[in-house]
């Protein structure tokens, strides 16, 4: 994985036939990542951090499903590459689950704002997600998406607590309706500081 790598460009992305030849083996390797890249958090809400190789897959599997050929190429550029780690962040997609579309609808009613509720916890150090700012996450109703793309910022403070092994990490939810925390597990912490800082 190129950890190095902070953008996918042009000369990243296979052709629809190189990329077929190694699909399979490609999807299978996300499969693995996201036992290390997922956490439940409560109930409902499913985070997943996002590396270089997460957005150039979803990036691939965007052309392969719709064929938009170049001029889809610039969009989904520029739609995924704010979604990968610059170095000094995690980067994360949020999903709210649940399957009755009713329950869900009446359950995202109740969390309006929640993007502004969210933390990521190092030890002493607190970092406030950042919402991606490509379209409003709770409607003029209050009603808040089912999915939310976050950016966790690193200082330095934050950074160091991270690579001690003695502090614990965790993510955070503390909204009115919906409060819960999820330890980030030393496999996973790992994984991300592999693949992300």
């Amino acid at each position: 994985m190129p950890k190095d790598r902070r953008s996918i460009t042009r000369d990243d992305i296979l052709s629809p036939t190189d990329y077929e030849l190694i699909r399979i083996d490609k999807r299978q390797e996300s499969i693995l990542a996201k036992r290390f890249s997922r956490l439940a958090v409560g109930p409902h809400a499913m985070i997943t951090f996002e590396s270089w190789d997460s957005m150039w897959l979803q990036i691939q599997e965007m052309l392969r499903i719709e064929k938009g050929g170049e001029a889809q190429l610039a969009d989904e550029l520029e739609a995924y590459n704010p979604m990968v780690p610059n170095g000094r962040e995690l980067t994360a997609t949020l999903m709210f689950e649940i399957e009755n579309p009713e329950r869900r609808d009446r359950f995202l009613r109740t969390i309006g704002g929640i993007e502004d509720h969210i933390t990521l916890v190092v030890g002493n150090v607190t970092i406030a997600a950042v919402a991606e700012q490509d379209v409003a996450r709770t409607s003029a109703s209050g009603k808040a998406s089912a999915v939310h793309f976050l950016h966790f910022p690193l200082d330095d403070a934050a950074i160091a607590a991270w690579h001690d092994g003695n502090a614990i990490a965790m993510v955070q939810i503390a909204h009115p309706n919906y409060g819960h925390a999820a330890l980030i597990g030393t496999e996973t912490r790992n994984y991300l500081t592999r693949a992300c800082l």
